[in-house]
């Protein structure tokens, strides 16, 4: 499962790397099209009412602001095949996100 996957890259040194690339592109997927997403369906279907999804206790731009930067700081030091690894990861993030919301929405996790 998606899950397992995660799980087994945080295990190994040499797939930080890749784990990164999920962490990020999940993280900021949630951090900015999803809250658009949100506020969207909270207009169409709840009156607009804020969801607490949603709610932050800080300026939601600094913050993805600032988590970018720790990512970029964590990631400077990583040689070129590290950074491929992260790069090359792009495709099964969404593959695996693809899945997890089937999952979700009663499919197979596969």
């Amino acid at each position: 499962t998606y899950a397992e996957d995660l799980r087994q890259m945080i295990k190994s040194d040499d797939d930080i790397p890749a784990f990164v690339c999920h962490f990020y592109n999940f993280y900021f997927a949630h951090m900015a099209g999803g809250r658009m997403i949100g506020k969207q369906m909270s207009k169409l279907l709840l009156d607009g009412e804020d969801l607490e999804f949603y709610k932050w206790d800080e300026n939601v731009n600094e913050l993805k602001s600032r988590n970018k930067e720790a990512i970029e700081n964590f990631a400077s030091s990583w040689t070129r095949e590290e950074r491929d690894r992260c790069v090359n990861e792009t495709p099964n993030t969404f593959k695996g996100g693809g899945s997890l919301n089937g999952y979700l929405f009663g499919g197979s996790p596969h």
